[in-house]
Formats: structure tokens, C-alpha cells, sequence
């Protein structure tokens, strides 16, 4: 029998940190109101909220199915596992033993990976270089209202608009991307909507393909490096096993699992490849979370804020 079409739907999970998740430097869309975390998922408005025994979800339309909720939170439609494979505990018991990233796990308690919709997690990241999350947030905000085609919204919420497609953007000026505040990112930003919008590559199907084939093929876009690609590749193309290194993590490596030591980003991807097993890109995710909010302090500079996150660099995703 076919489900009733409902605007709302309740997802019974365990180990779900809503909170964490949705602001853990993975996602820049996600806004905390009164309501509870309001986003665009495609072009869908959705309401998350956590509650007693997993998490509430509101839409301003009804849906008859909810699978393209669950598959970008990564648990099943019904709660629990993640559709198809390991679950969340499963997930965590692939990681090394090391003191640092079962305390980062430990201080983490719910943090999840998100599937996003690979444009729009892609084009983020290439908006992310040299700024903080804040900002990030702040340029995509622009971008959405200025380009983002309107999305339904129920009674009394403000009005949101879908990320821009690549089609949408590639007919942009390099000057009108500029003025969202986008700046030398802006002709990155359009060049690649337009390679993208030509299929070059078609990121929907760079999922099925071998992971250096994929992350060649979005490291031949410009602005695109290993760092953006493989945080493309992780939070939206489902490569688990892809451990983006960044500034932050870099720091956090040298003084989490070589103190006194100054390797270099190479040897610490070498290290990071070799170490973290096939959920490297979720143990990255704890270990980023972890220290930028304080929680592990191990390898955090003498000179910090009261917060306990290093002045300047406590929120890039650079």
C-alpha cells in the first residue's frame, strides 16, 4: 500500500548528534532558529530537529517518501543503520586504537557524515579557500539568494532558495560572482560550473568510479586541489576512506601524533592514508570537530582563545 504523502516524519536513531553534525564544517547551509535547524536538501525546505529516541524532520510540502532525507542524513528511512552497509558503532569499531581519535570519539559522542548533492558540496568547498566557516557560510548565503531558485516554505518561515545549479551559475559574470563576496574564488567558481554543467566530469556518476579516477577528474577543475577534492569526495560522493587534509588538520596531526616533530603535509598524508583504515574520513571528521570546538586539546598552540580554538584558524576549513 502506498505511503501517505506527510510534511513531517519522525526517524527513529540512536547515536545522532544533530547539533554537531550540521555545524561540523562539513555542510553551510544549515541555520539554527526557533524552530529547530532549518536547510535546503535539493529544493526542499527541512525543518531537523532532535528529539527523544531519534530525529523530527518537518517539510513545507508533502512526500510520500522519505529516502532522499535519510540517504543525505545516512541512516535508513526506517532509523538506525545506514542504507546498505555498516552501521554507525560498526563504523567506529574500524578505528585504529590511538589515544587521540578515540578521545576525539569519546568528546563526539553522535557525529555523523552527511551525503550532500556533490555540485552544491563541491562548489562550497571551492568557496571555502583562506576563509573561515563563518564566511563561507555568509558567501553561499549570497550566492543562494542572488542565483538559487525559490523553494516552498510554510507560513511565517522566511524565504529560502535552493543552492544554484551549475547550469544557473555557468551563465554568470566573473564580476557578479565576485559580488557576493566570492572574490578570487570567483573565477574558479564559474569556470567549473561551466565545465560542469557540460558533464566535464558528470559528478553524478564519479561515485562508481575508482577513487584516484574520481579525484583526478575533480582536480582537473579550476581551483580545485587535493584538499577540496577530497572533501568533495567525502562528504558527498561517498568515498569513506578519504581523509581531507587541511590547515587545521595539519596542526592537529603534528601535535596529536608527532610531537616535537615537523612533518610535512606529504608524510602526513602518507600517514593518514596508511593509518586510518577504510573510515579515515570519518575518524578526520572527529578528530576536526574534536579540537575546533575545544574538546581535545592535545597539539592545540600555547596562544589560544578562552574557548580553547586557536586564534585565526579555529573555524577554516582551508
Amino acid at each position: 500500500m502506498p505511503a501517505k504523502p506527510n510534511r513531517s516524519r519522525f526517524f527513529p536513531v540512536e547515536d545522532f548528534d544533530l547539533d554537531g553534525t550540521l555545524d561540523s564544517g562539513q555542510a553551510f547551509r544549515w541555520k539554527k532558529t526557533a524552530r529547530g535547524w532549518e536547510g535546503v536538501i535539493g529544493r526542499r525546505w527541512v525543518c531537523l530537529n532532535a528529539v527523544k529516541g531519534g530525529l523530527q524532520a518537518e517539510t513545507a510540502r508533502p512526500n510520500a517518501h522519505w529516502a532522499w532525507l535519510a540517504e543525505y542524513l545516512q541512516i535508513e528511512a526506517g532509523g538506525g543503520r545506514r542504507l546498505g552497509s555498516l552501521g554507525y558503532r560498526e563504523r567506529m569499531g574500524r578505528f585504529p586504537k590511538d589515544r587521540a581519535l578515540q578521545g576525539a570519539v569519546k568528546a563526539c559522542p553522535g557525529l555523523r557524515l552527511l551525503r550532500q548533492e556533490p555540485w552544491e558540496c563541491l562548489a562550497s568547498f571551492i568557496l571555502s579557500s583562506t576563509k573561515q566557516i563563518v564566511q563561507i557560510r555568509q558567501i553561499v548565503d549570497t550566492l543562494c539568494e542572488r542565483y538559487g531558485e525559490p523553494v516552498p516554505v510554510p507560513t511565517g518561515v522566511e524565504p529560502w532558495n535552493a543552492f544554484p545549479t551549475a547550469r544557473s551559475l555557468a551563465k554568470r559574470t566573473e564580476g557578479q560572482l565576485r559580488s557576493c563576496k566570492a572574490g578570487f574564488r570567483a573565477p574558479y567558481l564559474l569556470r567549473s560550473a561551466q565545465l560542469v554543467a557540460a558533464g566535464k566530469p558528470d559528478l553524478g556518476r564519479l561515485s562508481s568510479r575508482p577513487l584516484e579516477e574520481a579525484r583526478e577528474a575533480l582536480m582537473a577543475l579550476p581551483g580545485v586541489g587535493r584538499k577540496i577534492a577530497d572533501c568533495a569526495l567525502l562528504f558527498s560522493l561517498g568515498f569513506r576512506q578519504v581523509f581531507p587534509v587541511d590547515t587545521w588538520i595539519l596542526r592537529a596531526l603534528r601535535g596529536l601524533y608527532f610531537p616535537g616533530r615537523n612533518p610535512s603535509p606529504d608524510e602526513l598524508r602518507r600517514f593518514a592514508d596508511s593509518h586510518f583504515g577504510p573510515e579515515a574520513g570519518f575518524a578526520q571528521q572527529f578528530l576536526f570537530h574534536a579540537i575546533r570546538t575545544g574538546r581535545l586539546e592535545a597539539g592545540v598552540p600555547k596562544t589560544t582563545r578562552r574557548s580553547g580554538k586557536p586564534k585565526g584558524i579555529q573555524e577554516t576549513r582551508e
